[in-house]
């Protein structure tokens, strides 16, 4: 038979047990748990700060801007390379399935350390020049991202089901790997549709 000592102690443990299941879902957002997958996120939001608003239609001689970001969520501070490439509708994008990035040339690049749990953001300003049209054939030749001038010599066919000329500016995620001694494509990529058929 149990005593009076031995109802206190189970009924300790089963208030015990209440509390701590009446405070679980609070929980959560006090503890980090161990075994939580680590990732990095890439965004794009508009010029108004806002994920709308992106330019679309475009040309050249005017000058157009969106907000890049990276958020830390990896458990450790890390080191990123935020690269900008462009590329007509023909060309490749980076191959997330294969974890490959794409094989174009980055024309401008970020470098930046970000703790965890934390996030960098940063104003990217570009412009067009040297856009020429030939029948059905479109010629981007230059590129400015922050000031920085890139030729690019990119052609774009009429697309006649969209109706107009397409290119697109997109930014890969890169994290430094230690063991690796460098940095490697960390599977993330966002990316801006641009109609340059816009007198």
């Amino acid at each position: 038979m149990l005593s009076l000592d031995d109802y206190g102690a189970i009924f300790a443990v089963i208030g015990l047990v209440g509390v701590l299941l009446l405070a679980s879902p609070t929980l959560g957002f006090v503890l980090h748990f161990s075994g939580s997958e680590p990732f990095s996120e890439l965004y794009i939001l508009g010029p108004g700060h806002m994920a709308d608003g992106y330019p679309f239609n475009v040309k050249a001689g005017e000058e157009y801007g969106v907000y890049v970001g990276v958020a830390n969520h990896m458990g450790l501070s890390s080191y990123y390379l935020v690269c900008v490439k462009f590329r007509n509708q023909s060309e490749p994008l980076p191959n997330v399935t294969e974890g490959l990035p794409s094989p174009l040339p980055a024309i401008y690049m970020y470098r930046v350390f970000v703790e965890d749990g934390g996030s960098w953001e940063t104003f990217l300003r570009f412009s067009f020049s040297g856009v020429s049209r030939f029948g059905n054939q479109c010629l981007v030749e230059s590129l400015t991202v922050n000031d920085f001038t890139f030729t690019v010599n990119k052609w774009a066919l009429w697309d006649s089901a969209n109706k107009g000329f397409y290119y697109q500016l997109f930014i890969e995620l890169w994290i430094y790997d230690l063991e690796y001694g460098g940095f490697r494509f960390h599977n993330r990529f966002v990316s801006l549709w641009l109609n340059m058929s816009v007198s």
